[in-house]
């Protein structure tokens, strides 16, 4: 995509892909045909073939697939205007009537600012817009650009706006800084405007390093199963449906059962096909090719002429984060996680470049290397921690300097004089558990039935982990701060491995013939082994399993699926075995029982996940282990909330990189507390955060 200067156009699909035109109602028009019973065979079966192949006939006609652009906004010195066929202007707003624009926070809605009002013109992605560009674009052009904290219908009604004031909106500050939601994102865009205005200005870099010059390559990884092996199973499920019609119609189509058993495999038979087309547009790769001459970028596999080539001198800056990209099935645009907005010289938006699966920190600096100037959109507000103070004492509050205390074999609040007000005796505490939550040091306190009864911050308890832990443990009181022990172990290990002598290389050392006395003396009398480091599986930790009610949900699934089967089998070949109600007297128990044998083999060898504070390992009863992560390589474990799939529960890098993914769900509030309680972090990892050690080791 190129644009001219003081222009600005939105991203928008070509809409010329094939595609099948109206599957859904020809499907349905084929099954039922087949439950007709039309004489000849040969037409009943020829029938269906037709029908099914009418949407994938319609799609492949010339006039279909010409290549017609989707309707597009643009932003130029004429205005805002939406582009339809033909260049066609569909809706417009003239620049001379726009008094301002303006980004609501809440719901990402562009409004225009005009003499007699205001109006919502839409979502900034459903239009294909980034505010960054659209930003940089209307200041470009003269129009007073703004971002606004809440959501459109706010802005529409002028009545709201003294309610809206009077109801305190402007102290919904958030807690990483002193100004407003919307004060924060407008500085964040000047400041990337800032950034472009230094980069159009100032000479590129370069890339002096001999190995810079050296094009790199960067692929997101292969999907799963292959382009290939999708494409053969939709075509292997068309043909096995076509045979078994065919077979069918030549034995006979007078039963009922024989029409519905072609009407269900012309379902599948097409219904594979579509399914497999869906994933083949959903499994193409991204690929980038830096230079530092050029980039080139290809989204799509097979579309050489689709890739995207941009010379070196015409970028100013690159622009790496949060973006749009088409989606593959529809072609509308939708939020990506990481995309590339190249400007030029002018501020003008040169390319949109395509970075959904690759790795934002490779990408980024990849770029930096080979003499692009990056930008990225800022480090982002801390994530608040999902704790909050609620089981806190009132008397916690009362007592004015009042702290944390451990006084007579148990646990007290002291005033400010020292007097302990409020006493816990130690029967009554059954743990102390230390913790680290969110960079901050956190106390657990359990009952002699294992039970949690208080969790607060140690900074409000006015009392040092430090302190905490060895008075504690003076007292006889039971502590726990597996972060504490972890960080002594690989001390002790990293202090200990510098002592340790290898006699091989020390005889190899020594010269031919008599040794002499003080040669001897220099030998080292003892030799210390350090002990391999635990790893995730060796390492104590906790063990998770599935839980009963999804192992219950799956037996319910498995034996649900196979009398689906049963079924289907006793109406497809129930004219040859005796009838359906006589194939379907034993068809169904025996599915009852594979159902259930088949899912115990599986259940009894069933995957189980491990915690421990050398890291995550996922083996099986049996023993096998299918994969283990360091301590290292773990940012965070917790659930993806992907737009694009079902919500999953994955371990992420340091980098936020998708490392691994848990397939059985096990319960969440273990896995919370037993990734904290070994010091594993849990949430998502904040890439311009990370996580500091535990305090006070």
């Amino acid at each position: 995509m190129r644009t001219v200067e003081h222009e600005l156009v939105s991203l928008a699909g070509s809409g010329g892909r094939w595609r099948p035109v109206a599957a859904g109602p020809f499907t349905v028009l084929a099954a039922a045909l087949a439950l007709l019973p039309i004489r000849p065979v040969w037409l009943w079966a020829a029938l269906i073939g037709a029908v099914a192949a009418v949407p994938w006939l319609l799609g492949a006609v010339p006039e279909a697939r010409r290549r017609r652009p989707r309707p597009y906004w643009r932003l130029s010195a004429a205005g805002l205007e939406r582009i339809g066929p033909g260049g066609l202007v569909m809706v417009s707003y003239e620049r001379s009537r726009i008094d301002g624009l303006a980004i609501t926070t809440g719901d990402g809605v562009l409004t225009v600012f005009h003499r007699f009002g205001r109006t919502a013109v839409g979502g900034m992605t459903a239009m294909g817009l980034e505010p960054l560009a659209v930003f940089v674009t209307a200041r470009r052009l003269g129009v007073p650009m703004h971002v606004l904290d809440g959501e459109a219908t706010d802005l529409l009604d002028p009545a709201l706006d003294e309610a809206l004031r009077m109801s305190g909106l402007e102290d919904d500050i958030p807690g990483g800084g002193p100004l407003p939601r919307d004060h924060v994102a407008e500085k964040r865009l000047l400041d990337q405007e800032a950034a472009l205005l230094a980069a159009a200005h100032e000479p590129p870099a370069g890339a002096d390093s001999p190995d810079t010059r050296v094009e790199q390559r960067l692929d997101t990884p292969e999907p799963l199963p292959s382009r290939r092996r999708i494409a053969f199973l939709g075509v292997l499920t068309a043909l096995l449906g076509a045979a078994m019609i065919i077979r069918i119609a030549l034995d006979g189509t007078g039963e009922f059962g024989a029409r519905l058993a072609a009407g269900c495999w012309a379902l599948a038979a097409v219904g594979g096909v579509l399914a497999a087309r869906r994933r083949l547009l959903r499994a193409a790769q991204v690929r980038w090719t830096i230079t530092a001459e050029r980039l080139l970028v290809r989204a799509r596999p097979g579309r050489r002429r689709e890739t995207q080539d941009l010379r070196a001198g015409d970028v100013a800056a690159v622009v790496v984060g949060p973006g749009l990209r088409l989606d593959p099935v529809s072609g509308e645009p939708r939020r990506a996680d990481l995309a590339a907005l190249a400007f030029g010289h002018r501020l003008e938006l040169v390319a949109r470049l395509p970075a959904h699966g690759l790795d934002g920190f490779q990408l980024a600096h990849a770029l930096d290397d080979h003499g692009y100037r990056v930008i990225t959109p800022g480090a982002r507000a801390p994530r608040r921690p999902d704790y909050g103070l609620e089981g806190l004492p009132e008397i916690f509050a009362q007592v004015p300097g009042g702290r944390l205390v451990v006084a007579d074999d148990g646990l007290g609040w002291a005033d400010a004089a020292g007097d302990v007000v409020l006493k816990m005796p130690q029967d009554r505490i059954g743990g102390i558990e230390l913790l680290t939550i969110a960079g901050h040091a956190w106390v657990r306190l359990y009952d002699s039935d294992g039970d949690e009864f208080f969790a607060a911050p140690l900074s409000a308890l006015r009392i040092a982990r430090t302190d905490l832990r060895d008075s504690a443990r003076r007292a006889g009181l039971p502590v726990n701060d597996a972060e504490y022990e972890a960080y002594l172990s690989a001390a002790f290990h990293s202090a200990v491995s510098t002592l340790a002598a290898d006699p091989e290389p020390a005889a190899a050392a020594l010269p031919a013939g008599p040794v002499s006395p003080s040669a001897a003396v220099d030998e080292p009398e003892f030799t210390f082994t350090v002990p391999a480091p635990p790893n995730p599986v060796t390492a104590p930790g906790a063990l998770l399993d599935a839980t009963r009610r999804s192992r219950i949900g799956t037996y319910g699934m498995s034996v649900l699926l196979c009398e689906a089967v049963a079924l289907l089998g006793a109406v497809w070949l129930g004219p040859d075995l005796g009838g359906f109600n006589t194939t379907a007297s034993w068809s169904v128990p025996a599915g009852l029982l594979i159902g259930l044998l088949g899912y115990w083999l599986y259940d009894r060898n069933r995957s189980q996940l491990r915690v421990t504070s050398a890291g995550l390992a996922v083996v099986t009863r049996r023993g096998k282990v299918e994969w283990d992560l360091v301590r290292d390589r773990i940012g965070g474990v917790g659930i993806d909330e992907a737009a694009e799939r079902m919500p999953r529960l994955v371990v992420w890098g340091p980098s936020g990189r998708v490392l691994r993914q848990i397939t059985f769900p096990p319960d969440l509030d273990e896995l919370r507390r037993a990734c904290e309680r070994y010091g594993v972090p849990w949430g998502p990892p904040d890439a311009d955060r990370p996580a500091p050690p535990p305090p006070e080791l």
